[in-house]
């Protein structure tokens, strides 16, 4: 059974009954926090609750719950004010559409009821906590970051947490505890820039992808493919700069010396002029080292072969069930 949440984390308030919304309050609740939601739609709500049953049962029919859906459920709530929803949290994460003047009338709200200790995150895809923070008093601006997931989070558990210029420090660290009992993994973004980081290299990706297909390079499925079986899969395991230290013997600095005049004749060709300079290579490879010493290098490479393997097997193994 999933332990009950101590005080210090016992509840959080979600504004907003949509698809993040509810994500996070499976998620909350998975881990034994009350997870109330507030969305001024009534139908907004019922199908909320419903829609969190629903993912908690799919949830337990893969064996990823040690606790019964319902009784998960149970400690998700969904009160018609948000009045009601904020009061007595430790954190309140805003699921609104992406529209700066919607999030920032929300926050002035849940300011006025909220617990001054209350941390207030956005979900923001790409809208920096600054722009939301103009339209809010100082205090109100200090206990705000943007708290922006994977979707849905409570299954890719990386979340960027993103303060502006105005935030306290208090808050990103109570954020980031806060996140990381409900199971999550928090980076925070140091600078903030439109996207953060999870939507800034997803669409790096996404952008020549489509020249790819303009170009008429490969097809949509093929470039899907691609990225199925070969990218993904790896990027399941380790990131790009892990990457391209192991894909190279010698590291990172002797991957750049070999691959980077390729890699900046392509960016070249989409009129971006960013090469890796040896201050930024000797940067990350200073980075690198400090994670990972050379001389483990080849029990690096194993292990993430090991990794793939694990992965490989467990597909083939639901092939197989579907098979049989």
């Amino acid at each position: 059974m999933t332990a009950q949440p101590d005080s210090a984390r016992s509840s959080v308030a979600i504004i907003g009954a949509g698809s993040i919304g509810v994500a996070f309050a499976v998620l909350f609740a998975k881990a034994g926090f009350e997870a109330r939601v507030f969305d001024p739609v009534p139908d907004a709500r019922r199908r909320g609750k419903k829609d969190a049953l629903d993912r908690l049962k799919l949830l337990a029919d893969h064996r990823l719950l040690v606790e019964d859906p319902a009784a998960i459920a149970s400690r998700i709530t969904f009160p018609a004010s948000i009045e009601a929803a904020v009061r007595e949290v430790n954190l309140v994460q805003e699921c609104a559409p992406e529209k700066v003047e919607l999030k920032a009338e929300i926050f002035v709200e849940v300011a006025q009821f909220a617990p001054t200790r209350a941390v207030l995150a956005s979900s923001s895809s790409a809208i920096v906590p600054s722009r939301i923070a103009e339209r809010l008093d100082d205090a109100t601006a200090a206990r705000l970051v943007v708290g922006h997931p994977g979707n849905p989070p409570y299954l890719l558990p990386v979340i960027e947490v993103v303060p502006s210029p105005r935030t306290d420090a208090i808050t990103t660290e109570r954020a980031e505890q806060i996140y990381r009992q409900a199971g999550l993994r928090p980076v925070v973004v140091h600078r903030e820039v439109e996207g953060f980081v999870f939507n800034r290299l997803q669409g790096a990706l996404l952008r020549e992808a489509y020249c790819l297909l303009r170009d008429g390079v490969a097809s949509v499925d093929d470039i899907d493919e691609v990225v199925r079986s070969g990218l993904g899969p790896r990027w399941s395991v380790i990131g790009p700069f892990e990457t391209v230290d192991l894909n190279t013997r010698g590291g990172i600095e002797s991957h750049a010396t070999k691959m980077g005049p390729a890699y900046a004749r392509m960016g070249a060709e989409r009129g971006q002029d960013d090469p890796w300079t040896p201050d930024l290579v000797a940067r990350a490879t200073a980075e690198r080292r400090t994670l990972l010493g050379l001389e483990e290098w080849d029990d690096r490479v194993r292990w993430r072969d090991e990794q793939l393997m694990r992965a490989l097997a467990a597909r083939n193994d639901t092939a197989q069930l579907r098979n049989s």
